[in-house]
């Protein structure tokens, strides 16, 4: 015989789908209406209407838009006031509202992910350093071959 889902039967079910919906840690809620965690994971994977988990990405998506269209209205704005600076002839502000923009600009790129901020490692090597890898890998002769090689496509 299934398992009775103790969420479903539970007298503060409505409280409890709102904190699954919101994100809540399932601790959290776990703690706080004294149910177990494994029940909670249950009933949303089964249990939760799927037409409430889909309210609910309409309602970040929403929100995503609502912010994304805050930035653009505050980036219009300091494109206007630069404008208006440079042609008063006052550069100073200007220069500082290039600076806002170029910031909106930025906050644009992470959201889109088009800005990778992961830190990038260059290595510059001249023959000095490839002789010297080279030399360690003597004792190894496939491992040389096929780091000389790899090192004549730098090169």
């Amino acid at each position: 015989m299934p398992r009775t889902c103790t969420i479903c039967s539970h007298p503060e079910r409505a409280d409890i789908d709102s904190g699954l919906l919101s994100g809540t840690p399932f601790r959290h809620l776990a703690a706080r209406f004294d149910t177990s965690t494994g029940a909670l994971q249950r009933h949303k994977a089964d249990h939760m209407p799927s037409s409430l988990l889909a309210a609910q990405q309409v309602e970040e998506v929403a929100r995503a838009d609502t912010l994304l269209g805050q930035i653009r209205a505050y980036q219009d704005r300091v494109d206007r006031l630069t404008g208006k600076a440079e042609q008063a002839g006052d550069f100073r502000t200007a220069f500082t509202g290039l600076r806002e923009a170029r910031g909106y600009v930025e906050l644009l790129a992470k959201l889109a992910g088009e800005l990778n901020e992961q830190p990038q490692i260059n290595v510059v090597y001249d023959q000095r350093v490839q002789q010297v890898i080279l030399d360690a890998l003597e004792p190894h002769a496939e491992a040389r071959y096929a780091v000389a090689e790899a090192l004549k496509s730098v090169a």
